[in-house]
């Protein structure tokens, strides 16, 4: 008789739901829980073939007639920032991001609500409580970091954090290949900033400072203006049948 250990994961298959990227499509996600010693491990694992990480679930597409949606991870050691990528840079020089557990706060919730109301008012996160973030950000048996991002004060360069009001948040996971962007949001007030281009830009030089290769950015649908972003942060490689390989437009 074969016995299987009892560790081992088990994977489940969602019904099929309308796609909220590919317009009369339907979604399948075929999906594991990342739970006990063995998970940093396997999220790892499957962060690396594909799979994105929710909670304590980690989740791929499994579409049956559809295969738009890529995996995407840029290389953190070979990238240099575009002229416009300087530009955001250095306008938010001022701001500073300090690196804290994965622990909610009712300020970052505060600001994760006025980021859905003006960003994703009729997404499928439109409705979340407080409770439901508080599982987001810390239902996680994997290292999870959130970085919180404020502008710098007087002894920022002692303490490494900032001061007065919360401007930007990133949920992130550190992998043993590098960082994986799980969730970010920010004021949605200071559109000029481009903060959600400036938090990819910090955790490229994050990444790049502890060693890390990659920075992990879930995926991207060619045509979806969603996701257009997610392209500029060259050079970047793309999961496909072959493997992870050097993203190049034709």
């Amino acid at each position: 008789m074969t016995h299987h250990p009892t560790q081992s994961p088990q994977f489940f298959l969602t019904a099929p739901s309308p796609c909220p990227y590919v317009e009369g499509e339907f979604e399948r996600k075929v999906f594991t829980h990342l739970v006990g010693d063995k998970a940093s491990e396997l999220n790892d694992l499957l962060t690396q073939g594909g799979f994105r990480r929710s909670q304590n679930i980690a989740y791929r597409p499994a579409c049956e007639h559809c295969r738009s949606c890529i995996s995407v991870r840029i290389l953190a050691n070979e990238f240099a920032p575009s002229r416009n990528m300087k530009r955001v840079l250095a306008h938010n020089a001022d701001l500073i991001g300090s690196v804290h557990d994965a622990e909610p706060s009712t300020e970052q919730y505060s600001l994760f609500r006025s980021y859905l109301d003006a960003r994703h008012k009729r997404g499928g996160m439109s409705d979340m409580t407080v409770l439901d973030y508080a599982m987001m950000v810390e239902d996680t048996h994997v290292e999870t970091k959130i970085i919180e991002y404020r502008k710098r004060g007087p002894d920022s360069f002692i303490t490494g954090r900032g001061h007065g009001e919360l401007i930007a948040v990133a949920l992130s996971d550190v992998m043993a290949d590098g960082l994986s962007m799980v969730y970010s949001y920010f004021n949605p007030e200071m559109e000029e900033r481009s903060l959600g281009t400036f938090m990819i830009l910090d955790h490229i030089n994050r990444a790049r400072a502890a060693g890390l290769p990659h920075v992990y950015l879930g995926y991207w649908v060619s045509g979806s203006r969603k996701m257009a972003y997610k392209i500029r942060f060259r050079p970047q490689e793309h999961l496909g049948p072959r493997g992870w390989e050097r993203y190049s437009e034709k």
